[in-house]
């Protein structure tokens, strides 16, 4: 099998460190790109962007012209610099598996440790920010090869427990940031959605860019379950037994409503929202992460 295996989340999941995982994940990535529609974004695409009507054609790449005939200008350092932050959602209901593979939170922890690997690679500063109910963890944004072990250290050890609000988190973020950076959020988003889109305006407001991955299980999206089912709320002891069958209808059309929602909302606010789901191949992020950073020059 293909190094591309590696973006799908049942075959990661075999693998034990997280460092291997974003190395993976990354490489994985790395070679679909070279042989897709997309393969402008190889390994090559921190240096160049393509031209425009109204660029100064002395900036121009011959050398990429020759290979690829297409016109590309050659971009300097200080203009391809992206400032990211990596935004980790810490709630209990981030612990939830059906399959007992990957939980919501091993799988943002697996993409924003690509995301990582990935910005690093491309020399893009790039920090961590951990939330519940306020911001727990912070590292300031870097660029040097070591910050990916100091990132990679703390979300190894993170653990998903107890209450968020990521409204709250996202106001207290946008006062702490002081350079206009793209914002990555990995969170299940089970809040308030007015109360967290009046958060990301906030932080939109003060020139930021934000990707926000929705990130659910499989099944809270598909709803495979039969019979008489008993659920339990993971943030609070409360429990409730339902027959599967009978509510599947009701259930799939509102979790369609609840992701519609964040989307529409999200485009209102120039918000890229992201819906996953934790069977969805990693390249999904990877590759909307790319079209954001492309996005901006």
């Amino acid at each position: 099998m293909s190094a591309e295996k590696y973006l799908r989340p049942e075959v990661i999941n075999q693998v034990a460190r997280l460092d291997l995982r974003a190395k993976f994940i990354v490489e994985g990535f790395l070679t679909g790109l070279h042989a897709s529609p997309f393969q402008g974004f190889s390994v090559e695409f921190s240096e160049h962007r393509k031209y425009v009507p109204g660029d100064d054609l002395k900036d121009l790449d011959w050398n990429v012209f020759a290979k690829t005939d297409k016109y590309y200008l050659k971009k300097f350092q200080a203009e391809t610099n992206v400032t990211g932050y990596l935004v980790m959602d810490l709630s209990a209901s981030m612990a939830y598996t059906y399959r007992q593979e990957l939980t919501k939170f091993d799988y943002a922890i697996c993409l924003a440790a690509a995301l990582g690997y990935l910005m690093i690679h491309q020399q893009d500063p790039v920090g961590l920010v951990t939330f519940d109910k306020k911001i727990q963890t912070v590292l300031p944004p870097k660029s040097k090869r070591t910050q990916l072990g100091n990132i990679l250290a703390i979300l190894a050890n993170l653990k998903p427990a107890g209450e968020t609000d990521i409204a709250a988190s996202m106001h207290q973020l946008a006062a702490l940031i002081r350079t206009k950076s793209l914002i990555m959020i990995f969170s299940d988003l089970l809040t308030d959605a007015d109360k967290l889109m009046q958060s990301l305006f906030h932080l939109r407001h003060r020139g930021n860019e934000i990707i926000l991955f929705h990130i659910l299980d499989e099944a809270e999206v598909h709803f495979p379950f039969e019979g008489l089912i008993e659920f339990e709320d993971v943030e609070t002891p409360e429990k409730m037994t339902i027959d599967a069958k009978g509510m599947r209808a009701d259930y799939l059309q509102s979790i369609g409503e609840f992701r519609e929602h964040y989307k529409q909302e999200s485009a209102k606010a120039n918000v890229d929202y992201v819906p996953m789901d934790t069977s969805v191949g990693f390249d999904k992020a990877l590759l909307e992460y790319l079209t954001q950073r492309q996005r901006r020059f």
